[in-house]
């Protein structure tokens, strides 16, 4: 076996054992270490941030919207409705994305002025009134969360299709306002998942 050779060979069963405990220590090492850390100092977020009812049965998280439909995809009455989603046929954890559509597209256009309609027909309102979140959709389609300004317009409607007050539905919604992150960061926000489970604990 020439020189050659063998400086090739050590540098191949080099390269073997580097790639062996580079997997070792980050591809498992690191991981379970990191995965164990969550567990033990934050395991409601390290579990996906599952939201349960009553029952403590897990119907979702409050990371990632759903939609409130009936079996013909219409909106459900008794249900805050979330804001529009592109992400494949709405709120796709596998198909996240946004329609990547300028401001000028017409399709885009259409889309906004048809959902504006849908939104006012729904809620009684005028189609001025309508917020923005209630007509696009966000960058990755999963957002959970309306502004105050939506979950507010949808207060009347709601309280009908439930039989209760305006008044208590509009209290849950108070109480289910996000402010803006260490008090000046975003917008104020309504978490639609966990509003609408506050709303199945009224009582007509």
């Amino acid at each position: 076996m020439n020189t050659s050779t063998r400086a090739t060979g050590r540098a191949t069963w080099v390269a073997v054992r580097a790639t062996a405990v580079l997997t070792l220590v980050l591809g498992v090492g690191y991981t379970a270490v990191v995965t164990g850390f969550a567990q033990l100092a934050m395991p409601a977020q390290a579990d996906g941030s599952m939201v349960h009812d009553a029952d403590g049965t897990a119907v979702g998280s409050a990371l990632i919207g759903q939609s409130f439909l009936d079996a013909d995809g219409n909106p459900l009455p008794q249900y805050v409705q979330p804001r529009p989603s592109a992400a494949g046929d709405g709120y796709d954890g596998g198909a996240s994305s946004g329609s990547n559509w300028g401001p000028e597209n017409t399709d885009l256009v259409a889309a906004v002025e048809e959902r504006r309609q849908q939104v006012a027909d729904l809620n009684g309102v005028d189609p001025a009134s309508v917020p923005p979140d209630a007509l696009t959709a966000s960058g990755s389609g999963l957002d959970p969360h309306i502004s105050p300004e939506y979950a507010r317009l949808q207060v009347e409607r709601v309280a009908q299709a439930r039989g209760v007050a305006p008044e208590e539905v509009r209290a849950l919604v108070d109480a289910h306002t996000q402010g803006r992150s260490l008090g000046y960061l975003g917008e104020p926000t309504v978490n639609v998942l966990e509003l609408n489970l506050a709303l199945d604990g009224l009582e007509g």
